[in-house]
């Protein structure tokens, strides 16, 4: 998702896990296991609190009795790794030597942590997070009545964060999923879980937020509701639910810069947990629809120059050779508007309106382009976790010499010159890029404030090419002292942004 200035952080989307790990906390868990017996649990007998406790003069006074049917679903989860222990003192002058030998330096510790889960039928089917038991050689789930059952993994999907486990056993009390779709911002919600191992807790809050993304992950598929219901280190998996008791959310991250809740907490949304859920139980794993574009929300400047009519949908920044949005004639500068006959209201939306979506499935685009509109078919390619991470390396600084540019430097607050094959190669630059390497930036220029870089490879201006220099002045004294919508390509993405000339 981009915005204006947005440039400035794109290295956040091929090291988001990086810039903002110290701002954002999960409320992760370790793994572990503690076996337990086998026998089953009956489901407990529905009760209902008295309507004097609950309701006075017409006002709730308590939420005892949305407590006391789901509580008993949510379950406690133990999990356990064994993670690799140096044995040796680090400073050691012979660590050098060990380190060929990690085997005879190394011995296996098992770590033991804590997390939450929700029941989602009788059967023992558990909905948590990925987290909470990845990597997880033995898991244990203890019910609210210290039953404690042996669980094994049914699948688990790291771009969602989400996972399902199963205890064996019938009978077991369970939450009835609702749609998170009908949640509306202000809804009174609770969260129930099993915050820093002491037990069951139940808080309060409201729906802050939705349609949140944090970027933390993998660059993942995310659409949270926000909630300021306290949620802390061992919430994570646990149930939001609403004042009809329906689980609406998994809880599964906290933003904090202390580890504690300061109110700020993010749930899985209930639809999107059950479409996993119900692939993971089918086939093990979750298949995701992918259209190979790279888009960026709209800013006014950007609407203003190409002379759309508000902000409304996506702009296509790049589009993915070979991928199922170039067979269907998806053009970069394109603004999507709609997917399926339903309005694109920003790019996390369409992307997971498209994740969600079987490969293969033909979906229908309506897109914007030089200010027509116009429908497109598309059908949709398969996401691949392994080949669509995002890459973590940033471009060299270039050492090119002496920028060829003069009137560029005073336009633009830029020095360029031409994008050279030996410079693309030096710089780790794919061949196929074309245009003008930005070698210096004046700090006091509106190009700066953008964001503009220096090794920045500057592709177009105002929907022109520029391969040269003389590109570059032809197009800018077109534009005149209007202001100019630059793409940029940096670390392999591309990103339109809005640029005010310098007045000479």
């Amino acid at each position: 998702m981009y915005r204006k200035g947005f440039i400035k952080d794109i290295k956040n989307q091929v090291l988001i896990g990086f810039l903002i790990i110290s701002a954002f906390v999960f409320s992760s868990c370790s793994t572990g296991f503690m076996s337990g017996p086998a026998a089953t649990e009956p489901a407990k007998p529905e009760t209902k609190a008295p309507p004097e406790r609950v309701v006075v003069d017409g006002v709730r006074t308590s939420y005892a009795d949305l407590v006391e049917k789901a509580s008993p679903a949510v379950v406690r989860i133990t999990a356990m790794v064994k993670q690799n222990v140096r044995q040796s003192d680090t400073s050691s002058p012979l660590e050098d030597f060990f380190k060929q030998f990690p085997e005879q330096r190394q011995n296996q510790r098992p770590s033991r942590g804590f997390g939450s889960g929700v029941l989602v039928s009788d059967d023992g089917t558990i909905l948590t997070n990925h987290h909470v038991v990845a990597d997880a050689e033995k898991i244990t789930v203890e019910l609210e009545n210290n039953e404690s059952y042996t669980a094994k993994v049914i699948g688990s999907d790291p771009p969602s964060d989400l996972a399902v486990i199963k205890i064996e056993g019938k009978g077991f009390p369970f939450l009835k999923l609702g749609d998170s779709d009908k949640v509306l911002v202000g809804d009174i919600v609770l969260a129930i879980g099993n915050p820093l191992g002491i037990g069951q807790t139940v808080t309060s809050g409201i729906i802050s937020a939705k349609g949140r993304r944090t970027g933390l992950g993998d660059g993942s598929f995310e659409d949270f509701l926000q909630t300021d219901a306290p949620i802390n280190r061992g919430n994570s998996g646990g149930a939001l639910i609403n004042l009809t008791g329906e689980l609406i959310g998994i809880n599964s991250q906290i933003l904090s810069p202390t580890g504690g809740s300061i109110g700020i907490g993010f749930s899985i949304p209930s639809n999107m947990a059950s479409s996993v859920m119900e692939q993971l139980i089918k086939t093990g794993k979750v298949r995701r629809g992918m259209l190979g574009i790279n888009i960026q929300n709209i800013s006014r400047e950007i609407a203003e120059q190409l002379e759309l009519k508000d902000t409304k949908g996506v702009l296509v920044s790049n589009v993915q050779v070979g991928s199922a949005a170039d067979k269907a004639g998806v053009k970069r500068g394109d603004v999507v508007k709609a997917i399926n006959g339903e309005a694109v209201e920003d790019g996390n939306s369409l992307r997971n309106r498209v994740a969600g979506t079987q490969p293969g499935t033909e979906i229908t685009l309506k897109i914007v382009r030089d200010g027509k509109d116009l429908e497109v078919k598309a059908t949709l390619g398969e996401f691949d976790t392994k080949t669509q991470t995002a890459s973590n390396e940033e471009d060299s600084d270039p050492k090119g010499g002496k920028s060829e540019d003069g009137e560029q430097s005073g336009k633009l607050g830029l020095s360029l010159q031409p994008l050279t094959p030996e410079i693309a190669k030096r710089l780790n630059i794919a061949s196929e890029i074309k245009g003008v390497i930005v070698t210096a930036v004046d700090e006091n220029s509106a190009a700066a404030e953008e964001g503009i870089q220096r090794g920045d490879v500057i592709l177009e201006i105002n929907r022109k090419l520029v391969a040269t220099l003389a590109d570059v002045r032809s197009a800018l004294e077109k534009s005149g002292d209007k202001p100019v919508l630059v793409l940029i390509s940096r670390a392999g993405q591309t990103v339109f942004v809005s640029v005010k000339p310098n007045k000479n």
